[in-house]
């Protein structure tokens, strides 16, 4: 049975992009599962589904995160993402951080002082500043990427401002 969720293309894409439903069983809805097009494994379908039984079909909230196997937290969520971004609000966020947790702009201003004040620093004097500074521990390697990104940065904004 394992051999066949793999080999299943939609299956294979749905999971690829963090919007396979972890638990399709539990869709119930009548209407949902008498379609040939909606698919219980589509987390994206079912909430899209979820959020317009209750909008269009006038389907009590509590009914339907029942029948879509769900609960009011994920309806309301749902709701308020279709909202603000449309159906592709739907579709799970990258896990992970979303941005840069120790060099912060703060840290990289300072990084960037130094440089500018002693442009002989090694990105390894950079980390131990840092560590005295700001008390955070950062490899030199990270420090080096940054100061890439906020160049690369830069050199694509400078021909905007420029109009």
């Amino acid at each position: 049975m394992a051999g066949n969720a793999t080999s299943d293309p939609k299956e294979a894409a749905l999971r690829a992009t963090r919007t396979l439903n972890p638990r399709p069983e539990a869709v119930v809805d009548a209407v949902f599962t008498a379609s040939p097009f909606c698919d219980p494994r589509d987390l994206v379908q079912v909430k899209y589904e979820m959020v317009r039984r209750v909008r269009v079909d006038k389907v009590p909230a509590a009914r339907a995160v029942r029948e879509f196997g769900f609960s009011r937290q994920v309806y309301y969520d749902a709701a308020a993402a279709l909202d603000a971004g449309g159906p592709a609000a739907l579709v799970p966020g990258k896990p992970g951080p979303k941005g840069p947790r120790k060099l912060t702009d703060a840290v990289m201003e300072y990084i960037e002082t130094r440089l500018v004040a002693e442009p002989s620093l090694r990105s390894r004097d950079l980390a131990d500043a840092v560590a005295v500074e700001y008390g955070l521990s950062v490899h030199p390697r990270s420090i080096e990427r940054a100061l890439a990104r906020r160049e690369i940065s830069r050199t694509q904004e400078s021909p905007k401002s420029r109009s």
